[in-house]
């Protein structure tokens, strides 16, 4: 009966139908009949559907710390959406984050992303990549490169992103190689989906990264983190070319100000902040600056929008409906500052203090990549 109903209907029509429809709704549809699968299952509708979705919701992850066990923390992800600004609600069931065991590393799990829909999950030793709209999701093999021996490894910055000319997915992992402080080297490995394989890159000279709570974003299809030489600066890595380069920070913005570094996305453009710096003992008068980029990688194109402030916090999280800042206070809590209006709000979310994190992304059917029948794709 279906198909004989698709037969009528021109698929251009059809598609126009689906595109205004729900991930929930087309994943029904694509079970009554043959056709409405294949157009809903097409990367070619997929990325159309990806394109045309505006309603967006957050991913907020935060840590719980088990009773009488020591160090031991539940990290907890909540889907949530607001029709009011400040009026988050549930849009499915949380679950706790899948493999991920850490203790007190909950402070360290990063939420990177979106891509594509796409989201990763990551503590530096354990990864997962999911799709937080169908649910999907699968675990990201361990490097399997070792160093030499009485050598050690620090994670210093994890990114994931799109080859948008090879259309291909990669993880790329930096890590610092030491024996001691004067014999130390950066080290760069890349997780291909496209053939679920690591490799290391080699040949490139990269700077220190450190990690702050708001520093790993994903951008311009180049994945952005912190780093040092003389001062600090923002590493770039492109993910199609696979190539490092360095982009500077407002000529006004120095380490030794007493303030620590974040990245976010506001309105579109790639956002730097200048905040307290949670562990220091400026008096908590000193305010929050953010500068925004108005042309990509060009020192002289970056504008200071507003100081915010003063406001106690621990670090700022990511932007809401272009005007909300989502922060994270001292306490655990989750706030928001308007940046039109200069309201904040409680915004009754909370966790383990410093274990804040949120990704804002939109509904998508984008598939987890794997390659081959060997990869387990499972569902929350």
């Amino acid at each position: 009966m279906m198909d004989g109903i698709m037969k009528e209907l021109p698929q251009d029509v059809a598609i126009y139908i689906f595109l205004m429809l729900p991930v929930k709704s087309l994943l029904r549809f694509r079970c009554t009949c043959t056709k409405f699968c294949n157009i809903i299952k097409s990367s070619t509708f997929i990325h159309l559907h990806l394109n045309c979705s505006k309603d967006e919701l957050m991913l907020f992850k935060h840590s719980i710390k088990q009773e009488d066990e020591h160090d031991l923390y539940k990290n907890i992800l909540s889907f949530l959406s607001s029709e009011n600004a400040f009026d988050f609600k549930p849009v499915s069931p949380n679950f706790e984050v899948p493999y991920v065991t850490t203790t007190s590393a909950c402070v360290f799990l990063q939420l990177i992303g979106p891509c594509n829909g796409l989201i990763a999950i990551t503590d530096s030793f354990t990864t997962i990549l999911f799709n937080p709209t169908t649910r999907n999701y699968r675990s990201i093999p361990a490097c399997p490169f070792g160093i030499p021996k009485r050598f050690r490894r620090s994670i210093s910055g994890i990114g994931f992103g799109l080859d948008s000319i090879q259309n291909n997915y990669k993880f790329v992992r930096i890590s610092e190689v030491y024996k001691d402080y004067m014999d130390k080297d950066m080290k760069v490995d890349i997780f291909d989906l496209s053939t679920d394989c690591w490799r290391e890159l080699n040949g490139q000279q990269v700077p220190l990264v450190f990690w702050t709570s708001c520093s790993e974003i994903l951008y311009n299809n180049a994945f952005h983190w912190f780093a040092s030489i003389d001062d600090t600066i923002i590493l770039c890595f492109e993910m199609s070319t696979e190539k490092f380069y360095n982009m500077e920070l407002p000529e006004s913005c120095h380490w030794f100000d007493g303030k620590t570094d974040g990245l976010i996305i506001l309105n579109n453009s790639l956002t730097y902040i200048r905040y307290p710096d949670p562990l220091s003992n400026r008096p908590a008068k000193v305010l929050i600056d953010i500068w925004i980029m108005k042309e990509y990688n060009k020192r002289e194109s970056w504008i200071k929008r507003c100081s915010v402030g003063p406001i106690s916090i621990d670090t700022p999280l990511t932007v809401w409906k272009n005007d909300l800042l989502l922060l994270q206070t001292k306490s655990g809590d989750l706030i928001a500052y308007d940046l039109n209006s200069h309201e904040i709000r409680d915004l009754n979310l909370h966790g383990y203090p410093t274990s804040l994190k949120a990704v804002i992304y939109k509904e998508s059917l984008t598939p987890i990549p794997r390659k081959g029948d060997s990869i387990v794709v499972q569902q929350f």
